[in-house]
């Protein structure tokens, strides 16, 4: 039997259907909205994973082509790996769920998203949410949802519901917003530079629609919810709790109360060490049960020492931020290089400037497009002092360097202004928290080192929370143990003048607008002081571009006269960069992108484009080649792709007999142009460009 509610949000019908699909999922549901439909399932393994202490819950989110109406390219044509946009999605569903499982959760989870029709509006990513959700909510999988989701956009100054990626482009606000019936759970956005109040009102305006797509999900459950797995309560060795606390809670006090990161972590791993010395090797359960009392000890030791002495691990009172150091120029071939530290989190961030051939070609469900602005993150293992392989990308660095991306995106000039290609390569030297953030403020300085004319630097700063019941303490510029230990991670990017991104993920059951608030006001005041700190390093953009980058000049030509700079299958335009080694890109309008390393080469090449494009003035001399011999005449070349006829009474003052007496093909010669008719067929004479002959000589041509 199919069970089937919907209701109007945003001014169109979303149905949330189970039933028709999928029916040996634990939990499954067709989510439509206009005519996009994704379909989600849920699975839980029956047998649960043993000796784990983390969540173990995978969130895939794949996109058929076919819902677009697409065969795949490649030579298989099929779907391959996850793009960056599936990869980005399949974050964004699992960040708001993953806190609302069962900590004692144990058992294999899975929440797949197929999008199998998509109508191009770019609400896929939210029905995924709302699918996932969903499917959960009437599984037999516990969980303390549902969520809902919507997108908010803000055009000429109203807060509009899932707006279309068309009304997007003239929006100064894309926000995500998560939660459940009674607090957020997640935001992410992308904004030109909002104040914190419009911020936070987006936030409200959002969660009330939220609010009525929860009630949506709660109807189905009430129609064909299934009765919930009983989570069994782990046991705990109370003696062994209570013995570990009393011996050993002053020296854990003692061990998080050290700034430095490694030292810390070094004496934790010897007070735990010691104290597994002391067991069989062959009791595992025990060896975890005293790992697991440490880490409780740990966090309860930081909240405590936050929320009761306003102290942190590394010694900051709550709204202080760390050391910060600002280096640019530190590579010497480089476009534009930066160093940016705080604290023991640090970014090497590199600018590369490109042509429009190394633009990012980007073929989607929604069409394709061409991405002229790039930010890649990286995260070796050695920021951290550890050994792992070298692969490639994952989703954690995917993630980070979206969100670094879309901060910066506000700032970056428009290709009018600025017609560069550019890439900023974040790696990570260090990190101790906020290496995101630290990728924002080091991009930015490279940027500026690069000569690139931003519309005004950007910075960002990653806030925590501690919270006790109603007792809480909002953190500055967080560490990494007060992003794993905390409650909240809330990372804040933006100018003097607004927020250009953001993005918070909560870790309990949500949190109210009045935190929200507190935070956002919080994180403007150490944005302003991390801009001072790079302004100090590099005030504005440095007047030059970099010896080594390549130099692109912009010209314009009528948009009629680009196939005469192109040439019958492209002949004249390979033939330009032949000769002078230039990058030339044309766009249909008539813009024409010159680009090279060497000024004198690509004015060279500028030259022979304004030769090719302007028109041809009758009484000019041209310095021609002849390309053809006739009977009746020479053709000249007097310019690349121009052309025109020499009569063979034109050739000489005096009568020609054969036009190879006078002139041979591949030489240059001089020709005056005579008349340009209505077909545009120039007649030309080498005899104007001649002096002319004395009368003796003109008696002696005549005999």
């Amino acid at each position: 039997m199919i069970y089937r509610v919907e209701a109007e949000i945003g001014g169109k019908k979303l149905i949330l259907e189970s039933g028709r699909v999928a029916r040996q999922a634990d939990g499954a549901v067709w989510v439509q909205y206009g005519e996009s439909v994704v379909i989600v399932t849920a699975c839980a393994s029956k047998i649960e994973k043993k000796n784990i202490d983390f969540l173990p819950l995978t969130v895939e989110y794949q996109e058929k082509a076919y819902a677009g109406g697409k065969i795949p390219g490649g030579f298989f044509k099929r779907e391959g790996r996850l793009g960056e946009k599936e990869i980005l999605t399949c974050r964004l569903i699992d960040r708001p769920l993953r806190p609302l499982f069962p900590k004692n959760w144990h058992f294999e989870t899975q929440i797949i998203a197929s999008v199998v029709s998509s109508d191009q509006e770019g609400t896929t990513d939210i029905l995924g949410i709302l699918g996932a959700s969903t499917a959960v909510t009437i599984s037999d999988i516990p969980f303390q949802g549902p969520v809902g989701a919507v997108r908010v956009g803000r055009i000429e100054d109203k807060f509009v519901v899932n707006p279309s990626l068309a009304a997007l482009e003239n929006s100064d606000l894309n926000l995500v917003v998560v939660g459940t019936s009674e607090a957020v759970m997640m935001v992410e956005s992308g904004s030109k530079e909002l104040s914190e109040t419009l911020i936070l009102e987006g936030i409200e305006f959002g969660h009330q629609i939220v609010k009525e797509i929860i009630a949506l999900q709660e109807l189905l459950r009430e129609k064909i919810g299934k009765e919930k797995r009983t989570v069994t309560p782990v046991e705990r060795d109370e003696d062994l709790i209570q013995q570990i606390r009393q011996e050993l809670t002053e020296t854990v006090g003692e061990a998080v109360s050290i700034p430095n990161k490694t030292e810390r972590q070094e004496r934790m791993a010897e007070i735990v060490q010691k104290k597994i010395d002391e067991v069989d090797p062959s009791e595992v359960d025990r060896i975890s049960e005293i790992k697991t009392i440490f880490h409780e000890m740990e966090r309860d030791g930081i909240r405590k020492m936050v929320l009761d002495k306003k102290v942190r691990a590394d010694g900051r009172a709550p709204s202080d931020i760390r050391h910060i150091t600002c280096e640019a120029g530190i590579l010497p071939r480089t476009h534009g290089s930066a160093l940016f530290t705080r604290g023991e989190t640090q970014s090497l961030a590199v600018v590369t400037l490109g042509t429009a051939d190394d633009e990012q070609r980007i073929d989607s469900l929604e069409g394709e497009f061409k991405k002229s602005f790039m930010l890649h993150y990286n995260f070796p293992p050695f920021s951290v002092g550890e050994t792992r392989p070298m692969r490639g990308p994952g989703r954690r660095e995917i993630g980070h360097g979206n969100l670094a991306e879309r901060a910066m995106k506000p700032i970056i000039p428009s290709k009018e202004a600025f017609p560069y290609t550019l890439r900023i390569v974040s790696d990570i030297m260090e990190s101790n928290g906020s290496s995101s953030m630290a990728t924002v403020c080091g991009g930015t300085l490279a940027l500026m080192d690069a000569g690139v004319p931003i519309v005004k630097p950007v910075a960002g700063i990653a806030m925590g929370l501690i919270k006790e019941d109603s007792q809480y303490e909002i953190l500055s510029d967080i560490l990494g143990i007060e992003d794993h230990l905390g409650d909240m991670d809330f990372k804040v990017t933006g100018t003097a003048d607004g927020i250009t991104a953001l993005q918070m993920d909560i870790k309990i059951s949500g949190i109210t607008t009045d935190i929200m608030k507190q935070a956002l006001e919080q994180a403007r005041q150490g944005r302003l002081h991390i801009l001072e700190k790079m302004i100090e390093a590099l005030a504005e953009p440095r007047p030059d571009l970099s010896t080594y980058a390549p130099r692109i000049v912009t010209m314009k030509v009528r948009p009629d006269k680009v196939r005469e700079v192109i040439g019958p299958g492209g002949k004249v335009i390979r033939g330009i960069i032949e000769k002078t080694g230039v990058k030339i890109n044309i766009d249909d309008d008539g813009i024409i992108h010159i680009a090279s390393t060497d000024e004198a080469a690509a004015k060279e090449a500028m030259d022979i484009v304004n030769s090719i494009v302007e028109d041809v003035e009758i009484g000019r001399i041209y310095v021609g080649k002849v390309t053809r011999i006739m009977d009746f005449g020479a053709i000249v070349e007097i310019r690349r792709g121009t052309d025109g006829l020499v009569h063979i009474s034109q050739l000489a003052h005096h009568r020609v007999k054969n036009v190879t007496d006078e002139v041979k093909e591949g030489e240059e010669i001089k020709v005056k142009v005579l008349e340009v008719d209505r077909q545009g067929k120039i007649r030309l004479s080498r005899k104007e460009t001649l002096p002319r002959p004395t009368a003796s000589a003109e008696k002696e041509g005549k005999n």
